[in-house]
């Protein structure tokens, strides 16, 4: 019996340049023999109402692959998925569910849909974006998606007993120009007073009320109580995620403090022009200290009470 198991790979879509980068992306299957590569991953793309764009996809072969390298190659949506707890996962495409900016999926035309790439070898996946002169201003998103197809052909020769069917999803995030929303608000930004535990988490939630994806930023800095000398920051590198149009975003910065004391923090969260601070004098404790300081409460107050009573 044939055990088939998808894999869905995306990449980190922060700190591309528009029309494309340099970046790549890989994995290894040591069933397939071969490993593909794909360059770039994520091409952001401005447009013009009836524009006709062309780009390209390079898909690579191994230099230590056994034997060719066959893929397939179809065009499909673009979104955001989110995790098991229901925060978002920025990692994650979401290949299947269509909204109204997707539009771009119907625009793109493959130059090929199969190829073959020899060990240490490199193919060319050309498109072409036809867009319409009525096109919405905003943001539009699809994915092109390249499955690895060697071990197919393994398999129907009898040489390999499970498939494993690899798919890595370029993201196309598209910018059409004219009339654009740029409005974001942030709904939550919370900096835990009491920490049990010596990692500070500080959570945040922004909301994208614009037709355009953006980036949002957090920074997260912490310092001893009565001294300035920072114990952790970002500031310099703001932590950044696509937050796509009309959607919502959890995010968790997180921060390693020492085991006990007390602290100031300052968590700065930007979406498009709406920023918001907050700052808070924080205690870290561990739980078995709560404990200890509880019973000697307990303890004086009991002491008192029964030194009142023997007074009496």
């Amino acid at each position: 019996m044939i055990k088939k198991t998808k894999f869905l790979v995306s990449v980190a879509l922060l700190g591309v340049l528009a029309f494309g980068g340099l970046s790549t992306f890989a994995i290894d299957t040591s069933k397939m023999n071969s490993m593909m590569t794909i360059s770039p991953p994520v091409q952001k793309i401005i447009l013009m109402p009836g524009e006709v764009y062309e780009g390209s996809i390079d898909v690579a072969n191994s230099a230590t692959a056994e034997k060719d390298l066959k893929y397939s190659v179809r065009v499909a949506s673009f979104g955001l998925r989110d995790d098991e707890n229901g925060n978002t996962d920025y990692n994650n495409t979401d290949i299947d569910t269509i909204t109204s900016y997707n539009q771009a999926m119907n625009w793109i035309t493959l130059g090929k849909e199969s190829g073959s790439v020899a060990p240490n070898g490199i193919d060319t996946v050309p498109y072409t974006i036809t867009v319409p002169k009525d096109a919405p201003a905003g943001g539009q998103y699809a994915s092109i998606v390249i499955r690895n197809d060697t071990q197919k052909d393994d398999e129907e020769d009898g040489n390999v007993a499970i498939q494993n069917v690899v798919e890595f999803a370029v993201s196309i995030l598209t910018d059409v120009a004219g009339q654009t929303r740029d409005e974001g608000v942030i709904l939550k930004n919370d900096i835990p007073a009491f920490n049990l535990t010596n990692k500070l988490s500080a959570t945040s939630m922004v909301k994208n009320e614009g037709n355009v994806h953006t980036d949002a930023s957090y920074v997260l800095q912490v310092w001893p109580l009565f001294s300035d000398e920072e114990i952790c920051t970002n500031e310099e590198e703001p932590a950044t995620s696509l937050i796509m149009p009309e959607t919502e975003r959890y995010h968790v910065e997180e921060c390693g403090l020492p085991s006990v004391g007390i602290f100031r923090a300052k968590q700065t969260v930007k979406i498009f022009n709406e920023e918001s601070i907050v700052e808070k004098t924080i205690f870290v404790c561990p739980l078995w200290l709560l404990f200890i300081v509880i019973f000697v409460i307990v303890m004086a107050i009991m002491w008192f009470v029964m030194r009142s009573k023997t007074r009496k």
